[in-house]
């Protein structure tokens, strides 16, 4: 048997002939493919204006630049994420607050958000943005984050690398709809691929133009600045960065994207088969769904309660790896990281439901080319070692 990662890319061969063609044409980078795939999102995802760019990360950074954050703003994240949420709002100089999650779904608690507005109104500081993630691929509570964000005058950011094809009121579309920015990663373990690779979604052209000009070092081509100046001639009129991303790799995207929908299916399957066995278990808990949302299960995030069973997780994980399965774990706190802890004055009482559910959470495997025979040994592998305790 070979090792069961906790995620991997599927692969299939028209990806591969996409990118070949790719390849061979005249065009790597800078070509038409990307402009294709940024259609193909917006109309999939319901945005008017979608940017690629070379990472989820990349994406939060030039979401923050085109928000304008800057060393008097605070930007509220979620410390149930990874450290790209909140590292991106240290590229632009702003202030990291964390709100901590709601038990049921892992989600930033709206209640808890909304006093933490409150008391930093109080302390007259401003809240320019609030990031909230669809954790494991559940979207948030966005009715009420949306109520929030017109109440409190913040921006609203999805960071939506986690759900993609996950369903919120019976719509694929809800990203944009209720978030002002949402921000998407492709890398190999998110439900569709370029490698590496995200975008940035927008209602707004302004935003839009600015966050295409970022992404290629600022600069600004136009027809009316080459009729002037000549063809070669450009203009760069804001610091920006090389976030572009790649033909080859948007052309394995819209390859991907055609399957989005049989992707997410065969997750919830997976999924499905983990609650039929592992919910008989009153140590074990498995994620719970709100009534009006369809799950992507980018990650299967299943909660065992160690303390309880006397079972130290570090061994537990070693013991399961030695049956070639490698579990996961999403996500050490980022107010435990060292950097935060050293230069950040972090209330850790606040944040205790992320810390509760860092020290039960394993993510078990789960994507589409898993098949039943490895699901259902990953079931009993698991149970049987807890068995021994």
């Amino acid at each position: 048997m070979k090792t069961t990662s906790y995620g991997k890319q599927t692969i299939n061969n028209n990806d591969i002939k996409e990118v070949i063609r790719v390849l061979k044409s005249d065009f790597l980078t800078q070509g038409p493919k990307v402009s294709q795939f940024e259609k193909k999102l917006s109309n999939y995802f319901g945005s008017k204006y979608c940017s690629a760019v070379s990472s989820g990360t990349a994406a939060l950074h030039l979401a923050g630049k085109a928000l304008k954050w800057g060393k008097d703003d605070i930007v509220i994240t979620t410390p149930n994420t990874f450290i790209a949420s909140a590292n991106a709002i240290l590229y632009c100089d702003a202030q990291p607050e964390l709100v901590d999650i709601e038990k049921e779904r892992y989600n930033m608690d709206c209640n808890k958000l909304e006093e933490t507005i409150q008391n930093l109104r109080k302390k007259n500081k401003r809240v320019n943005s609030v990031i909230a993630v669809d954790y494991a691929g559940h979207p948030c509570d966005w009715v009420s984050l949306r109520y929030l964000a017109d109440k409190y005058q913040f921006n609203l950011i999805n960071d939506n690398c986690h759900a993609l094809g996950a369903k919120y009121k019976n719509s694929h579309k809800y990203a944009i709809k209720y978030a002002d920015i949402v921000t998407q990663s492709y890398h190999p373990v998110k439900n569709i691929t370029t490698g590496e690779g995200g975008a940035i979604f927008t209602k707004d052209q302004k935003t839009d133009k600015f966050i295409k000009s970022l992404r290629t070092h600022g600069v600004i081509k136009s027809k009316k600045i080459e009729k002037q100046h000549g063809s070669w001639f450009y203009k760069m009129e804001n610091l920006g960065y090389n976030y572009r991303l790649t033909d080859f790799q948007a052309a394995l995207g819209i390859s991907q994207l055609n399957r989005i929908d049989e992707f997410v299916k065969k997750r919830n399957k997976i999924a499905d088969y983990y609650n039929s066995i592992l919910s008989n278990f009153s140590f074990l808990k498995v994620p719970s769904i709100a009534d009006d949302v369809y799950h992507a299960f980018h990650i299967y995030p299943l909660q065992i309660n160690f303390s309880k069973l006397k079972i130290n997780k570090k061994i537990f994980f070693e013991k399961i790896k030695e049956k070639k399965i490698n579990l996961q774990v999403h996500y050490i706190p980022i107010h435990l990281q060292p950097y935060y802890k050293k230069n950040f004055k972090i209330n850790k009482r606040q944040l205790g439901n992320s810390v509760k559910f860092y020290k039960n959470e394993c993510s078990l495997p789960i994507y589409p080319e898993l098949n039943m025979k490895n699901i259902k040994k990953i079931c009993d592998i698991i149970i049987n070692e807890i068995k021994k305790y």
